[in-house]
């Protein structure tokens, strides 16, 4: 029998779900209700997400298996909880509830729906991150997707409706692609059980190899467009732009979504047990993430706005994560995952910061700021400079979590964005853990990855110093941007929790090296899966 913890997997998807249909029934007018009950659902989600970390922990080295319909797999749909899945709900939930906390004070009303379309955001999302077969990861992705055009759109103006169009065009795109990528497994292996297909792969004849990974390679495109791998991201720094702080801030966790599945199929499908397909797509991955880190590298320092700025450093954050799911080392995935969880937190904050900023600003005096860079100053040297600028509270605080945010993205003691580049670059240098560190045994990419990581971190220190000194120092405007305590709040706790994961990295390494010996001896997973008997089974009817 099940116990009543696990009918606690479904939730993350039935909530959202639940909740959004009770938001299409309520007149659009009365908005406060209908912040409120978005606001309840997303803090229940939240809680969940909190209680599966636990419920995924105890469970481990299995993974909690949810059988829709009471239907064995692989014949049936199945749900699937571990503790990548359950880090990837709470990661969710923490800026859902942020983004949302922030869009209440008025971006909400910029269009209609935006909590419903907001909630089948959430129930997307937390279904691709559960579901163990690759065809209901399609539907997620699509709920996912559909419910971001809205979003990408929300609050019209032609900046965003253009960015907008452009991003759903791609992604329809990219949904091709992974409808061919699927049916060519489908017809190789006859399964889309995740599991099932970590079986059957190693048995693939050798006649038809070349389909299989030709359906690996195509469904790859389908999720390295969603992860923004170069040169398939030159979508993404004008949509995240041109869209509205609440709705970036979470867009920051779809461009992930991307990284989660090849971070859950690289090593169950093409691990050290897959025969002649182990290792398929690796170097792809590992090459390709070190060019998309270059690419937003060069984006970060020709970042003139602090919204391309932010976007190109979701490049930035991708590549790093691709590199190191492409470099097979398993003593980096762990790492990995702690960058993926800081970084997107981080950027999230900035996403909602930005806006505030913005708020003093203004587009001809920003333009008339970079003249004067490349020009120069012909104001009159003979007046008498002033000792320091007196800064209100509101631009003290906003400076502040700028500050913060500018030494989270740089990767700079003593925030967590340095604990995970270290714990990447000691991977790198020392990937297993039981040798010492042999330079002469390092290979040159090895290096090059190395370089790369710690040039990205100086590009963003010479951006945001650049950014920050021209908004909080040299500013050429007096105004000072109205600001609420529900707007700044969100931002602020995204940050304490970054702060909250380097005084704790300890236990939370400790928990995702576990994580990432999983992923990569994904036997536990299968037998989880496959030895999951539906209820009237284990009652012997």
């Amino acid at each position: 029998m099940l116990h009543w913890s696990d009918h606690l997997v479904i939730m993350p998807i039935l909530l959202p779900l639940v909740t959004a249909a009770i938001l299409l029934l309520i007149d659009e007018r009365q908005r406060k209700l209908k912040s409120t009950i978005s606001v309840i659902s997303t803090v229940l989600l939240l809680v969940l997400a909190i209680k599966l970390i636990d419920v995924a922990n105890d469970k481990a080295p299995e993974a909690v298996v949810y059988l829709l319909g009471n239907w064995a797999a692989p014949f049936g749909i199945v749900l699937v909880l571990d503790r990548l899945s359950a880090i990837m709900l709470l990661l969710t939930a923490v800026l859902g509830l942020g983004a949302l906390s922030y869009a209440i004070t008025w971006w909400h009303k910029a269009s209609p729906q935006f909590h419903t379309i907001f909630q089948l955001l959430l129930m997307g999302l937390n279904g691709a991150f559960l579901t163990g077969d690759l065809f209901n990861l399609f539907v997620f992705f699509e709920v996912m997707l559909a419910a971001s055009y809205g979003l990408a759109l929300h609050g019209s103006g032609a900046t965003r409706v253009k960015a907008g169009l452009h991003y759903i065009a791609v992604n329809l795109v990219g949904s091709s692609f992974f409808l061919i990528g699927v049916s060519l497994i489908y017809g190789v292996t006859g399964t889309l059980n995740m599991a099932d297909l970590a079986i059957r792969i190693p048995q693939v004849a050798d006649q038809d190899q070349m389909l299989l990974q030709a359906g690996g390679a195509v469904l790859g495109i389908a999720f390295l467009t969603k992860a923004a791998m170069w040169p398939l991201n030159f979508w993404l720094p004008a949509t995240y732009t041109a869209a509205a702080a609440p709705i970036a801030a979470v867009f920051a966790v779809m461009t992930k979504v991307g990284v989660y599945v090849l971070l859950r199929l690289s090593p169950l499908l093409f691990g050290i047990e897959a025969g002649t397909s182990a290792g398929f797509g690796d170097g792809w991955l590992y090459y390709g993430g070190m060019a998309t880190i270059a690419f937003g590298m060069i984006g970060v320092l020709a970042s003139q706005a602090m919204g391309r700025l932010a976007g190109y450093s979701v490049i930035v954050s991708s590549g790093t994560l691709l590199a190191a799911i492409g470099s097979g080392n398993s003593a980096m995935t762990g790492g990995a995952i702690f960058y993926l969880v800081s970084s997107t937190l981080t950027i999230a904050a900035f996403f909602l910061l930005i806006e505030l900023i913005e708020r003093g600003q203004d587009a001809a005096a920003n333009v008339l700021a970079v003249t004067m860079e490349a020009y120069g100053d012909e104001e009159d040297e003979s007046e008498e400079d002033e000792v320091g600028i007196a800064l209100p509270a509101t631009l003290s605080i906003l400076g502040a979590c700028f500050a913060i945010t500018a030494i989270l993205m740089v990767g700079l003691p003593p925030f967590s964005g340095f604990v995970a580049k270290f714990i990447l670059l000691s991977a790198i240098l020392n990937p297993a853990s039981n040798e010492p560190i042999t330079t002469n045994a390092i290979p040159w990419d090895s290096w090059l990855l190395i370089g790369l990581i710690i040039m990205s971190g100086l590009s963003a220190l010479l951006a945001m110093t650049r950014t920050g000194i021209r908004t909080f120092w040299g500013s050429i405007e007096g105004r000072i941007p109205r600001v609420l305590v529900t707007e700044i709040v969100p931002i602020i706790a995204l940050l304490i929790l970054c702060l909250v994961m380097t005084v704790e990295a300890g236990p939370i390494m400790r928990f995702l090296n576990e994580t990432a010996n999983g992923l990569h001896n994904p036997v536990h997973y299968i037998d989880s899966v496959m030895g999951a008997k539906p209820i009237g089974m284990e009652l012997g009817i």
